[in-house]
This record gives structure tokens, C-alpha cells and sequence, in this order.
């Protein structure tokens, strides 16, 4: 069992990781530039984390947590498409920030050929996302705003998906103009009649 982490050089770690993948690219990011960043030798790495693709993963996961170490929930005001066209418009300006772009797009190639990675971070990020997609989802269907009938996975890809997809292809411009309009087609399918 590896001995308890040391707060500071966690962030240091992770920060570090986050700056390297930013300034390179995922290739040419490795344990030993990490640990020379942060301050640490490679053996601590070593021993809190598998890979460079793992430390990457738990450095996403400190940028999308809240204080408290929590997934922050979607907005609920009772307007389903006012609350998700902030949430897109937030999406894209994130994807569009090279602070998170670089590093999810290293992430996104690490998973590829990573499948304990692949697996970890389906359970600890993809899940947990997609859960606090489908309660607001839910929400809205239990007030009346979608169809009784919505599959509500298959609502979460139909509205996540076209900004995911663009993003990650880079076949167009990531803009608030983009993400509204993605809403307004995905719930003119998703909502009750009249």
C-alpha cells in the first residue's frame, strides 16, 4: 500500500502534468518531465499513479470538481433550455480554452490505447458526468418540459454529442451561436407537443 500523498505535492504534481500537456503535446509529456516540474522524484509518481495518462485523468478530474471534491450538479431553474444552453455555452468555452483542450485531447488519445485507463476514467468521470446529465434530464420530464417517452440516454447524446463531436474532429467553430443551436434542435424533438 503506498504511503499517504502529500497534498502539496499532489497539486504540484497535477498542475505540473496539466502545464506540460499544455506547453507539448501528450507524446512528448513523460513522468520524468513531471516529476521535474513539480519538485518530486518520479518514484512518488510511481506510486500514486500507473501511467501519465492516470496522473492526466486526476488532473481533469481536480479542474471539474468543486471545492468540496464533488461534480457540481446542472443548473435547475424550471427553464430546461435557458439551463442548458449556459451549460453548452460553458462546454464550449472550456473546449475552447487551451487549458482544457490540450489535456483532454491527450486524454482522449491515451484512452484509445489504454483500456485500465479507459475503464477508470469511464468510472469516474464519463459516469458521474453523465449521471448529473440524466437527473437534470429527468427533472425536466417529471416537470413536464420533455416527452414521457424521451430515452433520456439518447436525449444526453443528442444534445453532448454534435459539441463533442466538432470538437473533437475540429470540423467547425465551437461558439454560444452553435451551442443554442444545438438546444433548440434537441429539444424541439425532445419536448411535448404544444
Amino acid at each position: 500500500m503506498p504511503p499517504p500523498r502529500s497534498e502539496a505535492a499532489r497539486r504540484a504534481i497535477l498542475t505540473a502534468a496539466l502545464d506540460l500537456v499544455e506547453e507539448a503535446n501528450y507524446e512528448k509529456l513523460s513522468i520524468e518531465g513531471i516529476a521535474a516540474r513539480a519538485g518530486v522524484g518520479k518514484q512518488t509518481i510511481y506510486r500514486w499513479w500507473p501511467s501519465k495518462g492516470a496522473v492526466l485523468l486526476d488532473a481533469l478530474l481536480a479542474l471539474s470538481e468543486d471545492q468540496a471534491g464533488t461534480l457540481v450538479p446542472l443548473p435547475d431553474t424550471g427553464d430546461l433550455e435557458a439551463d442548458l444552453k449556459l451549460v453548452m455555452r460553458a462546454t464550449v468555452a472550456e473546449l475552447d480554452d487551451p487549458r482544457y483542450d490540450r489535456p483532454m485531447r491527450a486524454l482522449t488519445a491515451a484512452l484509445l490505447h489504454d483500456e485500465a485507463l479507459a475503464a477508470d476514467y469511464a468510472e469516474r468521470l464519463e459516469a458521474p458526468i453523465t449521471q448529473i446529465k440524466l437527473d437534470r434530464l429527468r427533472s425536466a420530464q417529471a416537470a413536464g418540459e420533455l416527452r414521457a417517452d424521451v430515452e433520456l440516454d439518447v436525449a444526453v447524446d443528442l444534445i453532448w454529442g454534435p459539441v463533442m463531436s466538432r470538437w473533437l474532429q475540429r470540423t467547425g467553430s465551437l461558439t454560444p451561436a452553435f451551442a443554442d443551436a444545438v438546444v433548440a434542435s434537441a429539444l424541439s424533438g425532445l419536448r411535448r407537443a404544444g
